[in-house]
């Protein structure tokens, strides 16, 4: 089936959300849910009324799926998962676990998502070190990464898909091995790669790395579904550790001395939390699978979608000093259309007042398609971004 021929028959599993009415072109950033995530949300509140306390065995089940999902999408069959409300959760939980203590520095970019770029900035205030370097260019982000990281670094934190662009840094293997070199932590924010373009875990050399991402964008699963991906044999103990942890030991006299914590994902176990999301995103992933969207078809879809934004954007021959393209190589580039204008917010305003849904990052204006989105919906948007500029 050609991909124009999925697209038109995926829509129709999206109707709650109207997306063969609207242009919902947020596909970066939040993608509309599935029709069958509503009876899971129902499923879940009727749970909690069936079973009430006894409710978390089966909210236990929810979560086994949720992690195989992205185990799948980051292609790590065996992969230590533990699942967070967001990603924020998951990287103070793993900051708690370092010695920043010694005086230890934390190397990221300046193009990281404000999860991490908010953080980092407050513990610099707070006096632990802090380098950034510039994420452009992202081709050779990797190797001046690798250039900070030394016996005293504590973690190197890194998006494998830059934010603000969609543009897809390549050699993380090298900084991989650098800070394995140095027995450095590494996170890799994959939340921008994963379930747009294919994650090979292995392949890019990252198996020893800690991962986050989540269900917000991509992978359509919405709000209370994010991941911290533990590599093999860590035996870092956070800081920020909730009950949860020792769950399965609950019946017994807690031992004096030092804190014990779970096995494996258990290990960065929170607390009581709000199920409804597990069940939502265990259906949304069953149903990707039964619809066949694998990671190299949504990848052959996105890359026709952004291919087509990008020829009628071109098409426009809009004065460069107004509005353009971030110059990327199309291998190169993610899940949306990057557009470099000095009024992105002024065009994303204008935008949605003509029902197109954008959204932008400083002078970035990013058009997002998603898999439900037609050809047409997608010309539609340009002409309006023509009759904005023009």
């Amino acid at each position: 089936m050609s991909v124009v021929s999925f697209v038109s028959s995926l829509a129709s599993h999206y109707s709650r959300f109207r997306v063969g009415e609207r242009l919902l072109l947020t596909g970066h950033s939040h993608q509309a849910w599935p029709d069958v995530s509503f009876d899971a949300q129902q499923r879940a509140w009727l749970d909690a009324a069936e079973l009430v306390d006894e409710k978390w065995q089966r909210v236990a089940e929810q979560a086994s799926r949720v992690q195989a999902g992205f185990r799948r999408l980051l292609n790590d069959p065996d992969g230590d998962i533990a699942l967070m409300q967001n990603t924020h959760e998951a990287v103070t939980r793993l900051l708690s676990a370092l010695p920043l203590h010694r005086g230890q520095a934390l190397v990221a970019t300046d193009g990281e998502f404000h999860t991490i770029r908010r953080q980092l900035d407050r513990l610099h205030e707070a006096g632990i070190p802090v380098i950034k370097v510039a994420a452009r260019p992202a081709a050779t982000l990797a190797e001046r990464l690798s250039a900070m990281v030394n016996d005293r670094t504590a973690c190197v934190l890194v998006s494998s898909v830059l934010f603000e662009t969609a543009e897809i840094v390549g050699g993380l293997d090298v900084l991989a091995r650098a800070c394995e070199r140095h027995a450095t932590t590494l996170l890799i924010d994959a939340y921008h790669h994963l379930n747009v373009v294919p994650f090979d875990i292995e392949r890019l050399g990252l198996t020893q790395a800690f991962m986050t991402g989540g269900g917000y964008k991509y992978c359509q699963l919405g709000e209370g579904n994010a991941f911290l991906r533990v590599p093999p044999g860590c035996e870092l103990r956070p800081l920020l550790t909730g009950w949860f942890s020792e769950f399965a030991a609950l019946e017994q006299t807690p031992a004096q001395g030092e804190v014990a914590y779970g096995a494996g994902a258990t290990r960065w176990a929170g607390a009581t939390y709000d199920p409804t999301s597990t069940y939502r995103a265990a259906v949304v992933f069953a149903f990707h699978a039964e619809q066949g969207l694998t990671p190299d078809r949504l990848r052959a879809i996105s890359r026709h979608q952004v291919g087509l934004l990008h020829r009628e954007f071109e098409a426009l021959d809009i004065d460069p000093a107004v509005a353009t393209v971030e110059p990327i190589d199309d291998q190169r580039r993610a899940g949306f259309l990057a557009i470099r204008a000095p009024q992105a917010g002024t065009l994303c305003d204008q935008l949605r007042r003509r029902g197109v849904l954008t959204d932008f990052r400083g002078t970035v204006l990013r058009f997002g398609p998603a898999p439900y989105l037609r050809d047409d919906q997608l010309r539609d948007a340009i002409r309006a971004l023509r009759e904005v500029v023009k």
